[in-house]
């Protein structure tokens, strides 16, 4: 099997709710926050690495230390000088988030500048993961740098995961962001939507839609996320697998509950093989980790899933 997984994208300064009127400080963002439950979840003998582009300031210095702290590996992590993190505050209401951003500087949107950094760090891996977000963040050319690096990877035979998750702010206009989307999804080996995003973006009246459509794009395996109404799996030629939602008495906070389940699947899925054990065991992940405050749960309130 496979010994080590990539994830490209962006780590933000994250700012989320505390005691009374005060915020504490974070770092997330969508395929870090995987690669960190990957990392939580996976044998000691496997790598787990981080491809973004960070600043020469404090907060970047801070950032990596933090990154380093948590097991993810940050040698192919770049630093550009005069940029810096990109920043978001976490609004909660009832459980539910929404977020305000602040990444005009973000060295992160520099990530595939450089053509032949990329390509080895890609090359030294066996899972790359990447994300909608990952795309909306670069420019026209840097997408497709990154995508034709994606494709020979596919080509070659490694996993390349790619969760659209789909943000219309990031993105200057639908049919663009449709476009990138499907584009990314031919590049991979593995998608893992949401179906609400699809539905609302792509039309799809239902799950086996959206399954349809991107099998139809050349995807190989499809994992199909759903919220409390669960998730479906269809891998190659096998007919598509419905796994139930764990049960959550109180949902605190649904920040990270895709991209939690994205890193526990990836990770019991990597050593086991099996699909829909995967699957239930990231739905109970996802389940615990909403059930607290915040993108990154610390691994010893995940314990019991071990």
């Amino acid at each position: 099997m496979a010994d080590r997984l990539l994830s490209i994208g962006e780590c933000m300064v994250e700012l989320m709710q505390a005691e009374g009127d005060l915020l504490r400080k974070g770092y997330a963002g969508d395929t870090f926050n995987t690669a960190y439950y990957a990392r939580i979840f996976l044998p000691q003998d496997w790598s787990v690495d981080y491809l973004t582009a960070v600043g020469n300031d404090t907060v970047s210095d801070d950032m990596l230390a933090f990154i380093e702290s948590t097991g993810v590996g940050i040698n192919h992590i770049r630093r550009i000088e005069g940029r810096s993190p990109g920043l978001y505050m976490i609004h909660l209401k009832d459980g539910e988030r929404s977020f305000s951003y602040w990444r005009s500087v973000s060295a992160a949107k520099t990530l595939a500048d450089d053509a032949d950094h990329l390509r080895g760090a890609i090359d030294a891996s066996d899972i790359i993961v990447f994300s909608g977000i990952t795309l909306a963040i670069l420019a026209p050319t840097a997408v497709e740098t990154l995508l034709s690096e994606l494709r020979r990877a596919k080509a070659a035979g490694k996993t390349v995961v790619f969760d659209p998750n789909i943000r219309p702010r990031l993105w200057d206009d639908k049919g663009t962001m449709r476009d990138t989307i499907t584009a990314g999804a031919r590049a991979a080996s593995l998608v893992m939507p949401s179906f609400d995003d699809e539905a609302t973006h792509f039309g799809d009246a239902d799950v086996a839609a959206t399954i349809s459509r991107y099998s139809n794009l050349g995807v190989d395996n499809v994992v199909v996320k759903d919220g409390a109404a669960g998730v479906t799996l269809a891998f190659g030629d096998a007919a598509p697998v419905f796994v139930a939602s764990a049960k959550v008495d109180k949902i605190v906070d649904t920040t990270s509950a895709g991209d939690s389940f994205n890193g526990a699947f990836l990770a019991h899925y990597a050593v086991n093989g099996d699909a829909q054990s995967a699957a239930k065991f990231a739905a109970a992940t996802a389940a615990a980790v909403i059930q607290h405050h915040g993108a990154l749960v610390a691994k010893d309130k995940l314990e019991c899933l071990r």
